[in-house]
C-alpha cells in the first residue's frame, strides 16, 4: 500500500469512530414497546418559537427523516368542521390536521420500519374528534393499529417488531381495551362519552403546560387557596367514541403518584410528565422512578416558559428509563446533539433497547447510587490531531486558534469534560497529541461529545463543530471523527483524528 493509499483508508468509512455494525438494527426487537427508548419531539408542527412561530408540515417532514418516532399533534376546533392543528391560546399559524396526516403518511417509514406514535394533544369537541378519526382511518389505511394482535386482550405491550409499518395513536381514551374490542365492527359514530379528570396543580400548569388561557391560570389563583381547593378542582372531558376506538396500546393517564400507578394503572397505559416534575421525581425517588418506567410508558415535555423552543437536558431522564423523552427538534445544540448521538445507535431506527437494569422489574437501580455488581469501564481518548477544520466566522483567513473539549454525558458521577490545549494560528492541520483518561460507572447510559472550539479570547471560544455518540457505539484503535455544524449538518472533509481504547474495570 502507498502512504496516498494508507491515508485514504484512514480517512475511509472503515476507520470512522462510530462501529459499522451498530449502523443497522442489531439489537433484539422483540420485547414490549416500554422496554426501548424512543426517539421523541414535542410540538412537532412548530419550526421556531412556541408564541408567534410558524407552525408548518415541513416540522413533520423533517422530524421523520430524523428518525423521530413519536410525533405530537395539538388539535383545535377549526373552520367548516375542519380540524386545525397549532400551540394554542398563542400566535402560532394553524395548518390543517388533514394535511398533517397526508405527511405523516407520505413520510412515516422512509427512514425507519419501526412503530410510529402519534402522540394527540386533542383539544376539539367530540363532533370535530369523528372527523379527526375519520381522516386517521382513511388516509393512513392498514397502517394504522385499529385493534390488538388476532383481536385478542393482550397482558403486555406488542414489540416494535409486531408493529413494524404500523402507527400508535397516543390519545386519552374511554373505559377500557375489553370494552373496545367488544365494540369492533360496530359504526360508533355520533357516540360521545365523558369522563372527569383532576385538572394539574397551579405549579404543573405554570411551568409544564401553557396550553390554557392566562386569564384562566390567573383565575385559578384567585378562586381559592389552599389543599381543600385543590382537590375539589375537577374538568370534564367530552370523547367521541370513534376517536376514542383508535386508542389501543397506549391510553393517556393522568400521573398522579408512582404508588396509585402501582396499584391501578393498566399496561397499555402511559404518563405525561412535565420536566420540572420530572426532575422533582427523578431526583426524589430515582429507584421508584426506574420502576415505573421499567412497567409503563413515560412522556417528558418541555415546560410551556420555554417559550422560545430552548431543550432541557434529555440524559437526565433517559437516566431514569423514561421512553419518550421528548424535545422541540427545530432547536439546535447540546440537547439535540445528545439526542442526534443516543439515537445514532441501532441502524438509526428511533428504537433502542434500554440496558437489562432499566428493565427489570426487580432492579434496584439508580443514578445516584451504584451496586457492586456493576461494571464501569477506563476509558483512554489521545488527540492527535485535526483535518481541515471550519473557519471561524470571525476569521476571514482560517487562522484560528482551536482546541477540542471532551465531553462525557450519562448519571450524574459519569458527567465530565476535559480540554485540550489551544493550537495558535491553525486550523488547517492542527496537531495536539494529547491523551486523556474517564473512569465511566454506567457505560450503556453514557454519550461521548467531542466539540472544536475556536479560541476567541481567554474568557469566551467560538463553536465550530461537534459529533456526539454512544461510548459503546466507538470502535477503538486510530479513528477519524466527522464533525457536523450547529444545525447537525455535515462538515465534511472537517475532522479530528484520534485513538480510542477502553475496558472494564475490575
Amino acid at each position: 500500500m502507498t502512504f496516498e493509499g494508507f491515508l485514504r483508508y484512514m480517512t475511509s468509512e472503515d476507520c470512522m469512530i462510530f462501529k459499522t455494525e451498530h449502523q443497522t438494527v442489531y439489537q433484539d426487537m422483540s420485547h414490549p414497546l416500554c422496554e426501548y427508548f424512543i426517539s421523541s419531539s414535542h410540538n412537532t408542527y412548530l419550526i421556531s418559537d412556541q408564541l408567534i412561530g410558524p407552525s408548518h408540515l415541513w416540522g413533520y417532514a423533517s422530524a421523520l427523516m430524523k428518525g423521530c418516532r413519536c410525533l405530537e399533534i395539538d388539535c383545535w376546533d377549526g373552520p367548516g368542521n375542519e380540524p386545525v392543528v397549532y400551540h394554542g391560546y398563542t400566535l402560532t399559524s394553524k395548518i390543517s390536521f388533514m394535511t398533517v396526516i397526508q405527511v405523516i403518511n407520505k413520510y412515516a417509514f422512509l427512514v425507519s420500519d419501526y412503530p410510529l406514535i402519534l402522540s394527540l394533544d386533542d383539544h376539539c369537541s367530540p363532533k370535530q374528534q369523528e372527523v379527526i378519526a375519520d381522516y386517521l382511518t382513511s388516509i393512513l389505511g392498514d397502517k394504522l393499529v385499529t385493534s390488538t394482535v388476532h383481536d385478542e386482550m393482550p397482558t403486555e405491550l406488542p414489540s416494535p417488531e409486531a408493529l413494524k409499518f404500523k402507527i400508535v395513536i397516543k390519545n386519552k381514551k374511554l373505559g377500557t381495551l375489553e370494552e373496545t374490542l367488544a365494540r369492533k365492527g360496530i359504526d360508533s359514530h355520533g357516540q360521545a362519552g365523558e369522563f372527569e379528570e383532576e385538572e394539574s396543580s397551579d405549579e404543573e400548569q405554570d411551568l409544564s403546560h401553557p396550553k390554557q388561557p392566562l386569564l384562566k391560570k390567573r383565575q385559578a389563583h384567585w378562586k381559592g387557596s389552599g389543599p381543600a381547593y385543590k382537590k375539589q378542582r375537577m374538568k370534564k372531558i367530552n370523547i367521541a367514541v370513534a376517536l376514542s376506538d383508535l386508542v389501543i396500546y397506549a391510553k393517556t393517564r393522568k400521573f398522579i403518584s408512582f404508588e396509585e400507578s402501582r396499584e391501578k394503572q393498566l399496561f397499555y397505559e402511559n404518563n405525561s410528565i412535565g420536566e420540572a416534575k420530572a426532575r422533582k421525581l427523578a431526583k426524589l425517588k430515582a429507584n421508584e422512578f426506574v420502576q415505573h418506567t421499567v412497567r409503563f410508558i413515560t412522556r417528558i415535555y418541555p415546560k410551556g416558559t420555554r417559550a422560545n423552543s430552548s431543550n432541557y437536558n434529555p440524559q437526565e431522564f433517559w437516566n431514569v428509563g423514561c421512553q419518550l423523552v421528548a424535545l422541540n427538534f427545530q432547536t439546535s445544540g447540546l440537547q439535540m446533539d445528545l439526542q442526534t448521538g443516543k439515537f445514532l445507535d441501532n441502524g438509526g431506527s428511533g428504537y433502542i433497547l434500554k440496558p437489562e437494569y432499566l428493565r427489570n422489574r426487580d432492579t434496584q437501580f439508580s443514578p445516584y447510587t451504584f451496586t457492586a455488581n456493576h461494571q464501569g469501564v477506563h476509558l483512554t481518548i489521545r488527540i492527535i490531531s485535526g483535518h481541515q477544520l471550519p473557519p471561524s466566522s470571525l476569521s476571514r483567513t482560517n487562522k484560528a486558534d482551536p482546541l477540542v473539549v471532551i465531553e462525557i454525558y450519562g448519571v450524574p458521577e459519569d458527567q465530565t469534560k476535559q480540554h485540550s490545549s489551544v493550537v495558535k494560528g491553525n486550523a488547517l492541520c492542527p496537531r495536539w497529541d494529547e491523551t486523556f483518561t474517564f473512569n465511566v460507572q454506567v457505560p450503556e447510559l453514557a454519550l461521548v461529545r467531542f466539540v472544536v472550539q475556536d479560541q476567541l479570547s481567554l474568557t469566551s471560544n467560538e463553536f465550530l463543530g461537534q459529533y456526539t455518540l454512544p461510548l459503546l457505539s466507538m470502535n477503538k484503535g486510530y479513528r477519524q471523527v466527522p464533525l457536523l455544524s450547529k444545525l447537525g449538518v455535515s462538515l465534511h472533509p472537517a475532522s479530528l483524528f484520534i485513538h480510542v481504547w477502553y475496558f472494564k474495570q475490575k
